[in-house]
């Protein structure tokens, strides 16, 4: 049984750090990219970060490049999201996908964390 959960979400004062988390099971981990979508209330989803299979490859939006940074750890199908200097901007559900190297029409979604920047 696939699963993908998200961990992590909170609320936190502008400026601050989270650290998202994201477990996999179900599927062979080390063989999907893997990526964080958030969506604002009222706004689309929009891609955050992606990371390849190995983790050699990151990309990040223009507008959290500098302050998140993606990673993994494939011995633990866990995928991460630091978020540092966060914004009020940045309030928004946070998705995890994993997306299969070799045929991207096949991928999972996470439940989704919500997190709140404000003071």
């Amino acid at each position: 049984q696939v699963q993908v959960v998200e961990s992590g979400g909170g609320l936190v004062q502008p400026g601050g750090s989270l650290r998202l988390s994201c477990a996999a099971s179900g599927f062979t981990f080390s063989t999907y990219a893997m990526k964080w979508y958030r969506q604002a209330p009222g706004k689309e989803r929009e891609l955050v970060a992606t990371i390849s299979t190995a983790g050699g490859i990151r990309n990040y939006a223009d507008s959290v490049k500098g302050r998140f940074t993606i990673s993994r750890n494939n011995a633990k199908n866990t995928v991460y999201l630091q978020m540092n200097t966060l914004k009020p901007e940045d309030t928004a559900i946070y998705y995890c996908n994993a997306e299969f190297a070799y045929d991207r029409s096949l991928n999972y979604w996470g439940q989704g964390t919500q997190v709140t920047v404000s003071s």
